[in-house]
């Protein structure tokens, strides 16, 4: 899933304001939520870990980059599924056994992608792995008010949001080193043996946890219906479909228009991962008091670095100049597409986090669909264009306020 900061609402249902303390004592209850956020951090890093090794895999089998784009697809498209109707059917299961249950899931799915003899059954560990991110995210993030004392809310809270900037801008790099080092095999390995390990922390730290609060979706409905909740959608629509477009075909871009090699690409990534961490924080300190400007500035920034990459990509200087600039802007965007729909349903906003994480998700995946078939049919050049018109349309909803 997408980069977040502690400024913004939960991405996902939570229990009522009056849950009760769970946890038995303040120390496992801040180690349930590290184990939480490991949780986090290894969902995020295995879902985006096909943008840094989509060239290698699709080697290996035989793929297109197009086709090898698949990985990003399908993960997204079942997360958003998964989130409301995780959200509505899971009423009566307890939280710890589902959580714990995930985990494992996402553990299986890494090790097959690493044995994987054939793309299907790499597509299959992605099938497993869209599942699990849809439904940890609609039942895990918003407990920490159950974790912790109430005046400690607000830090776990954040702590918890820090999972996902460090996996969405540090896991790509830091999969295409290991990559580079031991294969790519290797690193779905490793991401495997962490959801395992992220396994035995959760039975250890998390008490039994029965649901309190199901998002019904009537609510959901009611939200759809207002204007400033469809704006919201196509506002992130636009952008988001601009960034997975681009983003998921970065790699081939600078190995075959940048010339530049593994370890630069890889330099390359960190620089941009570092950059988004940054934006992330400053958009943070600024959605609340300025939302529209700041995700229209956000989206004109990624469609400047996108549209002059096959312009000024050409050279190392130029790409990587661009590169800050594109990590500096996306940062923001995930926090202030949530921060909208968080303020367009301050009644119910649990529903607004899963609005967020299904139009979020479903998003992601058509993005890195609609880049493949361009990549295939043109150049990686080319979707770098397209997605900077997405982006510009995106910056231009932002600043046009809706009606009704």
């Amino acid at each position: 899933m997408p980069a977040q900061t502690p400024t913004a609402a939960p991405l996902a249902p939570s229990a009522t304001a009056a849950a009760p303390i769970t946890v038995r004592s303040p120390r496992l209850g801040w180690f349930a939520v590290v184990s939480l956020t490991l949780g986090l951090f290894s969902i995020v890093t295995t879902e985006i870990l096909p943008i840094g090794l989509l060239t290698p895999i699709g080697d290996t089998f035989g793929a297109s980059d197009g086709t090898a784009g698949l990985m990003m697809t399908l993960p997204g498209i079942l997360a958003a599924v998964a989130a409301p109707v995780v959200t509505v059917g899971t009423g009566r299961v307890d939280r710890r056994r589902m959580l714990c249950l995930l985990m494992a899931v996402l553990a299986l799915a890494n090790f097959l992608a690493a044995c994987a003899p054939a793309y299907w059954l790499m597509m299959v560990s992605r099938v497993l792995v869209g599942c699990v991110i849809g439904a940890f995210w609609s039942i895990g993030v918003g407990l920490a008010e159950r974790l912790v004392p109430a005046e400690r809310v607000g830090r776990a809270t954040a702590v918890i949001f820090s999972a996902v900037p460090l996996g969405s801008v540090l896991g790509v790099p830091a999969g295409t080193l290991l990559a580079q080092l031991a294969g790519w095999r290797a690193v779905f390995v490793t991401m495997g043996v962490l959801a395992l390990g992220v396994l035995a922390a959760l039975l250890v730290s998390l008490p039994p946890l029965a649901p309190q609060q199901v998002t019904r979706l009537a609510v959901l409905r009611d939200l759809l219906g207002t204007a400033r909740a469809r704006a919201g959608l196509a506002v992130t629509f636009l952008i988001v479909t601009a960034h997975f477009a681009t983003y998921t075909y970065v790699t081939p871009f600078l190995a075959d228009v940048t010339h530049a090699g593994p370890g630069l690409i890889t330099a390359f990534l960190l620089a941009y991962g570092t950059a988004g961490i940054v934006g992330n924080f400053l958009a943070g300190a600024r959605v609340r008091r300025a939302p529209r400007t700041t995700f229209a500035l956000a989206a004109v920034l990624v469609a400047a670095a996108t549209l002059l990459l096959p312009l000024l990509g050409t050279s190392r200087p130029g790409a990587l100049a661009l590169l800050l600039v594109w990590g500096l802007a996306y940062g923001a965007v995930p926090v202030c597409s949530q921060t909208w729909f968080a303020t367009a349903a301050p009644h119910a906003p649990e529903a607004a986090s899963v609005l967020f994480t299904s139009s979020f998700q479903a998003t992601l995946s058509f993005g890195a669909l609609a880049g493949g078939a361009v990549v295939d049919a043109a150049s990686v050049s080319v979707v770098m264009v397209a997605g900077g018109a997405a982006a510009v349309l995106a910056a231009t909803a932002a600043v046009c306020r809706p009606r009704g």
